[in-house]
């Protein structure tokens, strides 16, 4: 009966650990990708304020763009800052970035959004 636990004991270990030993060739290149997209948004945030008022403004008018479009550029530029922040200090754990689209140079015309993370 012992023997039986201690084998079931090891099964239990070994299937807990073996997906990781796969992902662990992959973990050097997921996690400089993360440190560097944390350097580029917490850098870039700010490029966001121009990017809103740009959108909002060929969308819903140059008046919408001056206010509604600085306001969300505001929001969206703290966002992306505060997101790359996080990435920066958590690079070591693996997931896909908060702000999509990732860069701020990425789908330039494209509204940015933040979605929940997941691990990569």
């Amino acid at each position: 009966m012992a023997k039986l636990l201690q084998t079931l004991l090891i099964a239990f270990i070994i299937s807990l650990t073996a997906p990781q030993l796969v992902f662990a060739e992959q973990y050097p290149d997921k996690v400089m990708d993360k440190l560097g997209n944390g350097l580029a948004n917490a850098a870039t945030g700010v490029v966001e304020i121009p990017k809103a008022i740009t959108i909002v403004g060929n969308r819903d008018g140059v008046v919408h763009g001056m206010t509604i479009g600085f306001l969300t550029g505001i929001a969206n530029a703290v966002g992306r800052s505060l997101s790359g922040a996080f990435d920066i200090a958590t690079f070591l754990i693996p997931t896909t970035p908060f702000v999509k689209p990732a860069y701020i140079w990425d789908e330039f015309n494209r509204e940015t959004v933040f979605v929940e993370s997941q691990m990569r």
